[in-house]
């Protein structure tokens, strides 16, 4: 693992901290988003290790899936997990409403937390 790497594992566990203690506070809209940041971050460390960067969500998660699910170098999960974190994340940010629950905010940091274990197994 390049220092950016564990520079972007990092501030994804940090991100994850920030996501339990807004579920502990039962902002779960936040805590959602903040466990998507944390996948996020994985994504981009995994993307850098391949010397690659973008500079929007979309294209983060669309590479992770053409170059590490398609290759199996990444669990077709994580991807799965990752884009469903980025549909919750925007309706988290964006609507007034989203009637999440801390049981939904609760598996969202589960995922960014298995996901985040898995990088540091592999990277």
């Amino acid at each position: 693992m390049i220092p950016e790497q564990w520079e972007l594992i990092t501030k994804a566990k940090d991100s994850l901290k920030a996501a339990k203690l807004l579920l502990k506070d039962n902002l779960y809209d936040f805590a959602i988003s903040r466990a998507y940041y944390s996948m996020f971050y994985v994504s981009e460390a995994f993307l850098l290790g391949e010397n690659l960067t973008f500079s929007s969500h979309s294209a983060v998660i669309s590479n992770i899936g053409s170059k590490f699910v398609k290759t199996g170098k990444i669990p077709r999960i994580y991807h799965k997990n990752l884009t469903d974190a980025f549909n919750k994340r925007s309706s988290g940010d964006y609507d007034t409403d989203t009637g999440f629950t801390a049981n939904d905010a609760l598996e969202q940091i589960k995922k960014a937390e298995e996901f985040i274990n898995f990088a540091e197994e592999v990277l």
